[in-house]
């Protein structure tokens, strides 16, 4: 496997094409040898105006039956990220193209009160942030996110969060009154504790001192918190399973969870380029303990085992986790959020009625 060499600020080492493409895109040495300089690659976001904000699922391995993406791609750059392979759907490599041409979805606001305001809808808890950050740097111009927790607040809507990012502490303002209502609560994902290691799996993500001071400063605000030990990565980040659980509730936070590495697709070769580039003396471990967990492969989709793998060491991580979680004190059944205070926003040309 050739090493290629990391750019500064990027998760993905590589752009190879996606899998829908007719034409593949292959590095080639020309033998020359010669230093050159890496142009530098720039964020460019791509404005869309989307048909439905609101994603439905039927999965029985997570907790929400419903979800909003505001952007298409991640800034963040998390090599590990499952949600790469959406963007072969865009034309786009799953690679460095997911991190750097993104989507922003202008309407999403104005989609979602139209949504919520539909006669027949029943309100649970949206999750936002399953896929992409919410969070990510363009958000801090694009806004995106809080038009949305903005019709979400007003409509008593129940909302849960997750992010990398302490830009969540600008929306203080409509959390904190979402909170008091028991609306929403948000979960920090934490994946190493280590600056050095953060800086090369998730390079634009907070760091990880960020995080978890954005979990002190949340929860002191009457935010309800979670941490999420996400991805577990064999060999790699998984010795800091206790230690990030002990800061995380020392920090404020009263509910824990956790993923196993997930290497769908295009991740699995993206993955394996990182790790020949950052830790080769560690790459045939790590891809023998993540096939230990999947069942001889370097994925298994099954629902059941996806989230957190099987075997013996999927189970000696699940127990780890557990027992970690119960000395602590951390909840293991998770807080529900109120679902009966929703107000259905007025449909347009709909006239209000005096009482």
């Amino acid at each position: 496997m050739p090493v290629h060499p990391a750019r500064r600020g990027r998760g993905s080492l590589t752009n190879a094409s996606g899998r829908f493409e007719s034409e593949v895109r292959v590095a080639e040495n020309d033998g020359w040898d010669l230093p050159e300089d890496v142009n530098p690659l720039r964020t460019v976001v791509t404005p869309e105006r989307a048909k439905t904000i609101i994603t439905r699922n039927e999965s029985p391995d997570i907790s929400f039956d419903r979800s909003i993406n505001p952007y298409r791609g991640c800034e963040h750059g998390c090599v590990y990220c499952f949600a790469r392979p959406t963007h072969a759907y865009l034309g786009l490599s799953p690679g460095l193209d997911f991190e750097t041409r993104l989507v922003s979805k202008v309407n999403a606001a104005a989609l979602l009160e139209r949504e919520l305001s539909a006669p027949g809808y029943q309100p649970k808890t949206i999750a936002i942030g399953s896929n992409t950050d919410p969070y990510q740097p363009i958000e801090r111009t694009e806004k995106i996110m809080r038009d949305v927790l903005g019709v979400l607040s007003r409509a008593n809507h129940p909302v849960g969060i997750v992010t990398k990012s302490a830009l969540v502490l600008r929306d203080l303002d409509l959390l904190v009154p979402m909170a008091a209502k028991g609306l929403v609560k948000v979960a920090l994902s934490i994946t190493t504790l280590d600056p050095g290691l953060a800086r090369k799996m998730e390079p634009r993500a907070g760091s990880p001192e960020r995080r978890l001071d954005a979990m002190r400063r949340l929860s002191e605000a009457g935010v309800p918190t979670v941490v999420m030990v996400a991805p577990i990565i064999p060999a790699i980040n998984d010795a800091e399973i206790e230690a990030i659980l002990t800061r995380a509730h020392a920090m404020g936070a009263r509910e824990a969870g956790y993923v196993m590495l997930r290497l769908p697709l295009e991740v699995r070769d993206l993955f394996a380029e990182w790790l020949m580039a950052h830790y080769p003396d560690k790459l045939r471990h790590v891809l023998s303990l993540v096939r230990s967990v999947r069942g001889g492969k370097l994925y298994d989709a099954t629902f059941g085992k996806r989230m957190s793998g099987a075997g013996p060491y999927a189970w000696m991580v699940g127990r780890r986790f557990e027992a970690a979680a119960a000395r602590l004190g951390l909840a293991k059944s998770r807080m529900p959020l109120r679902s009966d205070l929703f107000l259905r926003p007025a449909r347009q040309g709909e006239q209000l009625q005096l009482l």
